[in-house]
């Protein structure tokens, strides 16, 4: 874990405590969605294999890792920038192909779906803008 820099402005203790609990809900979607994952792999590509994706299991798996290095990117801040551009970039990708437009008159709640998809990304990018903060945040190479 690296200290603040004498360079950088010190972060107010809310500015710390509210950073902190954004990268503890970000670990916290991707964990519950790999603990699922992993629970029933099958059902994971059963979905998959519904939305129309060939190597439905294939893909299940990827998805699981992915989502499992995001979890350790968001809870140790490392390579944090780089993490929440691919988990933005995967959560856009997973609105359009599970919940996009041609599942919304199936189910209007599909809808609901896709439109949290894109809140999720507004705090992702601005997550990535602004980083992991200074507290608990392993920046490696660092010589802390």
């Amino acid at each position: 874990m690296s200290l603040e820099t004498a360079q950088s402005p010190a972060q107010t203790p809310w500015q710390t405590a509210a950073i902190l609990i954004g990268r503890l809900i970000f670990a916290a979607v991707f964990l519950l969605a790999v603990v699922f994952k992993f629970t029933d792999m099958g059902a994971t590509a059963g979905y998959i294999a519904a939305a129309g994706f060939p190597f439905p299991l294939f893909l299940a798996w990827c998805a699981a890792l992915l989502e499992v290095v995001l979890v350790i990117c968001f809870l140790t801040g490392a390579f944090f920038t780089p993490a929440a551009l691919v988990a933005a970039v995967y959560v856009i990708f997973l609105g359009f192909a599970f919940h996009g437009p041609s599942h919304w008159a199936g189910n209007q709640a599909e809808f609901g779906f896709f439109v949290d998809h894109f809140t999720f990304l507004a705090g992702l990018l601005f997550a990535a803008v602004h980083g992991p903060g200074r507290v608990l945040t392993w920046k490696p190479g660092s010589a802390s």
